[in-house]
């Protein structure tokens, strides 16, 4: 069937030949904006939300509920990049939606099968919206800030010492596969928005300790090697963090980098930067011959899954975030995004609209490769090239609006299933209707057999 869709769109995509692709000059503005407009529009027609029979804040299947919270952050920054409103409403309806009761993304239409890392993706969005003084939330709703640190407060409290002295679970409950892993994403993402919500307020006493506890915990437990600035998937806590994963993903070091770049930021000490420039380094390991950003574990042997296709979205945004916080790193991001973006443009030509994104840009034209993962990805991609202008990364002391309690959230809390709490009426409707349901299937097979 796959197949078959894909020999659809292609014949398509040729009918349609003439139908509007992606023109970049990556020294302007304005050519920048037009892509970047496509690419925002193919993003958003995966959108669910506003569909008949949709969730709102979801993109259609197969597209997972944390990939959601990647979209609306980059969404986000298009926004900014462009002081473009069109998609304002849809993102704060969407974000409201999913927050949860507890304002802190865990909704309960995904907390039973959701991760740590999943809920960090949502969190990060709303700091995002925090420091590019993203339109606020309607009144009597909890701010941007609030809802970074809710996410923040609810991770740090499940901080996990029976294991692998320390660290977070991939998953939440225990009845997820995937409990027994403890993961490079969910570590990283903690340290990260911990030292995004330690930039933006100064709270040093708050934050300073977590990010310092969650960095090293990674370094001690080997997911970080500081000798070459890897960073790894992750390993069982039953083997105590001994049988480790190897691979390498974009998203876990454009997590790390970008973390350190807040800390160096932040507290101008030494071991930061030498950490933004190692990691910085070794990141030239995710951009194939051509000096085109790539997702190495998988493109290659053409394993990548449908989370691993938005991977290098979070890699573009994190790595245009250092270069900004970082000047020292700011022409070596630069100058390979800029040979990326012009990857994109080339690749970004299929589809009947004739501008739909595939996943290897270095190919000559599409790769009829398609989803929402590539378009995140080829939107981010192009939209980090407006870092040369747009560089507000704003704090509570330089004029963001968005504050709060930083102590929002601090809960242990995890929603739990109930058992049925029935009265003698419940009983007896019971009753009832399982009698008229036994009567009624017992007619129905006198009638089959009759």
């Amino acid at each position: 069937m796959r197949i078959l869709h894909k020999t659809i769109l292609l014949f398509v995509s040729l009918l349609f030949a003439t139908t509007q692709a992606i023109d970049l000059d990556v020294n302007s503005e304005e050519s920048i904006y037009d892509a970047c407009k496509l690419l925002s529009t193919g993003l958003m027609d995966y959108y669910w939300g506003s569909q008949y029979g949709g969730v709102i804040g979801m993109f259609t299947h197969p597209y997972y509920w944390w990939q959601a919270g990647g979209a609306f952050g980059g969404m986000i920054d298009y926004c900014y990049y462009f002081d473009n409103t069109t998609y304002v409403d849809t993102i704060i309806q969407a974000m409201m939606y999913q927050k949860g009761d507890d304002d802190n993304f865990m909704p309960l239409n995904q907390t039973s099968t959701e991760g740590n890392d999943d809920q960090v993706f949502w969190g990060i969005a709303a700091m995002q919206a925090a420091e590019r003084n993203f339109t606020n939330p309607p009144v009597g709703e909890p701010s941007w800030f609030e809802l970074a640190a809710a996410t923040f407060n609810t991770m740090k409290n499940r901080w996990d010492d029976s294991s692998c002295g320390g660290g977070l679970r991939w998953q939440i409950f225990q009845w997820n596969n995937g409990y027994d892993y403890k993961n490079t994403v969910s570590n990283a993402g903690l340290f990260h928005l911990g030292a995004r919500l330690l930039r933006y307020t100064g709270n040093d006493s708050y934050y300073l300790e977590w990010c310092d506890k969650a960095y090293d915990w990674m370094v001690d437990v080997d997911f970080i090697n500081e000798e070459i600035w890897y960073a790894y998937d992750g390993a069982t806590a039953t083997s105590n963090c001994t049988t480790r994963t190897p691979y390498l993903w974009t998203y876990n070091l454009a997590l790390l980098v970008s973390g350190c770049a807040y800390m160096y930021n932040h507290t101008q000490e030494q071991k930061w930067l030498d950490r933004v420039l190692g990691f910085v380094e070794s990141s030239k390991i995710f951009f194939d011959e051509n000096g085109v950003m790539f997702e190495s574990a998988c493109m290659r042997v053409h394993t990548c899954k449908t989370d691993q296709r938005a991977f290098r979205a979070y890699f573009a945004r994190c790595l245009a975030l250092t270069a900004v916080l970082v000047p020292q790193t700011y022409d070596t991001i630069y100058n390979r995004l800029e040979v990326t973006a012009k990857g994109v443009a080339n690749s970004c030509v299929g589809g009947y609209d004739g501008h739909t994104c595939g996943m290897n840009w270095s190919h000559t034209g599409w790769d009829e490769y398609y989803g929402l993962g590539e378009e995140m990805s080829a939107l981010e991609a192009v939209q980090s090239l407006m870092i040369k202008t747009k560089r507000m990364i704003l704090t509570l002391q330089d004029g963001a609006s968005s504050s709060g309690d930083p102590l929002f959230g601090n809960t242990t809390y995890i929603p739990q299933a109930k058992l049925l709490d029935l009265d003698k009426g419940d009983v007896a409707g019971a009753s009832i209707i399982t009698v008229i349901v036994g009567i009624t299937i017992i007619a129905l097979g006198y009638y089959v057999i009759v």
